[in-house]
């Protein structure tokens, strides 16, 4: 299996993601296609002693920044680290493709790149996320801030094939995220939503998911548009961040208190691990004809690692062929 990586995408590019592909080549036994700057990234790997050995690189001279116009993927800087690793998946020269590179760039490029599967109106950010009760599937995440509501049935669809293949769940609760759990809340979008997919007899809907029980594993999987989702994620994201934070600074503030860590030490390494993003790799882009990964911005070569973990999973575990030839029997719903 040969996986893709934009080895200049993120906030700990290069060398982070070169050690993230250099670790998943020997954990996983896949083959490697590094794109960027083939000068930079061998010099890199030689300056740090990362093993690069055996790895392709195709050549490509640009990166695209954060600011740069997400559209520039596609003309303008269709020869950057993204925008090379985004064509070669399209000619099939990979089997999947990672980046912890811009996120808009990475939906417009997968849109007119490697393109959506037939049917499908929009591709969907899938955040896989840790709560009380194991991981759950947030989709969409960003991709789409505007939404119809027969696009979230499409995207409940696609998680739920998602949670099935690649982390086993079987029949994933859906639920609608809402302001409150009963059937007559929302704008009028959600409750037209609402009504389709509980007229999905493809997908397990229980119905509503107030947002505040989420951490506690309400779903397996929660549906959104865009806007709301990133709002959830980032909120989401920044709690658990303050909730460590704060948590070892308790524990760092006197003798006492760093005694009575040493106590609880086991529990509080669980509860890290529980929160820890970098265990789920990144986040599929569902609804595309091949498997893109988006990792966090903010990467290092663990997180890099276990994504491109989950890119082999969905190559694996057929998720592109599953959602297409879901999508073949969908009008008869």
């Amino acid at each position: 299996m040969k996986i893709i990586v934009d080895a200049f995408g993120g906030d700990n590019a290069p060398l982070e993601i070169l050690r993230g592909a250099s670790l998943a080549k020997k954990e996983y036994g896949v083959e490697i296609v590094l794109t960027g700057d083939k000068e930079k990234i061998e010099k890199c790997a030689a300056e740090n002693a990362v093993d690069i050995a055996g790895c392709e690189i195709i050549d490509a001279p640009l990166v695209m920044e954060a600011e740069d116009d997400p559209r520039a993927v596609l003309k303008g800087k269709l020869d950057s680290s993204m925008g090379a690793g985004l064509t070669a998946l399209s000619e099939g020269r990979g089997d999947a493709f990672v980046s912890a590179g811009s996120t808009a760039a990475l939906v417009v490029g997968g849109t007119f790149l490697v393109k959506r599967i037939k049917g499908i109106k929009r591709c969907a950010i899938a955040s896989v996320m840790p709560s009380d009760k194991g991981p759950f599937m947030l989709i969409d995440c960003g991709a789409n801030a505007e939404c119809e509501p027969r696009y979230l049935v499409q995207f409940a669809k696609m998680g739920s094939v998602y949670m099935e293949k690649v982390l086993g769940i079987s029949s994933p609760r859906v639920g609608l995220a809402n302001i409150g759990a009963e059937e007559t809340k929302g704008t009028p979008f959600v409750r037209e939503s609402y009504a389709l997919l509980k007229e999905t007899a493809s997908i397990n809907f229980i119905g509503n998911a107030e947002v505040r029980d989420i951490p506690f594993g309400v779903c397996d999987v929660i549906v959104a548009d865009g806007f709301t989702g990133n709002v959830i994620l980032k909120m989401y994201e920044g709690v658990a961040g303050m909730l460590v934070g704060n948590i070892k600074a308790m524990f760092k503030k006197n003798l006492v208190s760093k005694l009575g860590a040493l106590c609880v030490m086991g529990g509080l390494n669980e509860f890290k691990d529980k929160m820890d993003y970098k265990q789920y790799g990144g986040a599929p882009l569902l609804g595309l004809t091949a498997p893109v990964i988006k990792a966090h911005g903010s990467s290092d070569a663990r997180a890099l690692m276990n994504a491109i973990r989950q890119a082999k999973e969905c190559c694996e575990k057929r998720v592109v062929e599953t959602i297409t030839q879901g999508m073949q029997t969908a009008d008869g719903e």
